[in-house]
């Protein structure tokens, strides 16, 4: 059976309090683009995007008639194809306005395989590149021993035992990417998973991202989706209601790890 796609809720639906959830607490300077009862227009978009060779612009046929790969239109023409009135293309657009140095990095990454592989095959790269980007998180981890618990799936240690620990800073989560995983919010009590990316090490948010967007840049990451650690962000203390024991036992976003499953070492900060 396949799965239902996505429905998000209609924009007169969303109340504002919804985006006081932590998940949105990095995009607070866009909260007008959220909270608001109309859409922001491309204008608007575009004057918050800092990426000069880049723009937002209206996906519609006459645009879709170049017969451009999304991908390509981005790389060739700076041209961001971004649907109006929709949260899934809005979210998006509040990534490329936070991080677009890690949107950047994706998008050459997925023109670089559509180049060698051609637009109608995909190899587990591209699967890799696309599920960070509609999922994606980067964590930040000083302790070896909360990477170990992650890295067997203990949620319980991880997340429970270890809340002091996530309350320190010990480890954070320094950004979401993931634009799906935006829109997701918009619908509380959901049992998200992010698709981390993690670094180890001191170092601020800024400092964090950067890492990975150099790191994705050069092909050091994403070359396979198996690389990704599932984040279970109804996990992270104070992001869900009802985070008693038997709810990191129980909850259908806490798995077990599957036989076999070996995770890539963190990313380090570079002196």
């Amino acid at each position: 059976m396949s799965k239902r796609r996505f429905q998000p809720p209609t924009r007169d639906a969303v109340a504002a309090s919804v985006f006081e959830h932590p998940v949105y607490a990095d995009f607070q300077a866009f909260a007008g683009w959220l909270k608001s009862r109309s859409w922001p227009d491309l204008a608007e978009l575009n004057a918050a995007l800092p990426v000069a060779a880049r723009r937002f612009v209206t996906q519609n046929r006459a645009l879709l008639d170049d017969g451009l790969h999304y991908e390509m239109r981005i790389a060739t023409r700076g041209q961001i194809a971004t649907r109006a009135e929709n949260w899934h293309d809005l979210f998006n657009a509040l990534i490329w306005c936070r991080w677009p140095q890690v949107k950047q990095a994706l998008n050459a990454q997925q023109c670089a395989h559509i180049a060698s592989m051609g637009e109608k095959q995909r190899n587990r790269a591209q699967y890799a590149l696309t599920q960070f980007d509609e999922a994606g998180v980067i964590v930040q981890i000083k302790s070896a021993a909360l990477l170990a618990q992650w890295d067997r799936h203990d949620w319980r240690g991880l997340f429970f035992d270890a809340a002091d620990a996530w309350r320190r800073g010990e480890i954070r989560l320094a950004a979401v990417i993931g634009h799906a995983l935006l829109e997701h919010g918009l619908l509380p009590g959901q049992y998200m998973v992010g698709k981390a990316l993690l670094v180890a090490g001191e170092g601020d948010a800024a400092d964090i991202v950067n890492r990975v967007a150099v790191a994705i840049a050069a092909g050091e990451v994403l070359r396979d989706p198996l690389e990704l650690r599932p984040l279970p962000l109804a996990g992270i203390p104070g992001w869900f209601a009802g985070q008693a024991l038997d709810f990191y036992q129980t909850a259908p976003c806490f798995q077990p790890l599957r036989a076999g499953r070996i995770y890539p070492p963190a990313l380090t900060i570079h002196p």
